[in-house]
């Protein structure tokens, strides 16, 4: 029973979260499809993040990086995508029902490898 009311709260704050970001609420209630959608269109990441799901141990990385994005692109920072990731039915909650904004996702800038780079010692 603990468990289903756990879930319940998940799914309450993945609707809003969903909400904030300009995505229906309705598709948060759909397995699988839930994930997919925050995948591409919340956190803007390519569609075959979510095969990486069905990969036993990659699994677990790839969910830690899907909440360290998503709240990112909230605005929060690293511990609270951790935070995410671990205890989701109160974070989703602050998430979804906080004064937090969805600012879109943050790309991470690639530096060129070939670049020179000027080192003062």
């Amino acid at each position: 029973m603990l468990s289903f009311v756990l879930y319940v709260l998940l799914i309450i704050g993945m609707w809003r979260i969903f909400e904030k970001a300009g995505v229906a609420g309705w598709k948060s209630l759909i397995p699988f499809y839930n994930i997919y959608v925050l995948i591409t269109k919340i956190i803007n990441k390519p569609w075959w993040w979510f095969i990486l799901i069905f990969i036993p141990g990659v699994n677990v990385i790839v969910a830690f990086l899907i909440n360290i994005a998503l709240a990112r692109a909230f605005g929060k920072g690293f511990l609270f995508g951790v935070g995410l990731a671990l205890l989701g039915f109160i974070f989703y909650l602050i998430l979804g029902f906080g004064d937090i904004a969805y600012q879109g996702p943050i790309e991470v800038e690639v530096i060129d490898s070939d670049e020179k780079r000027d080192y003062d010692l």
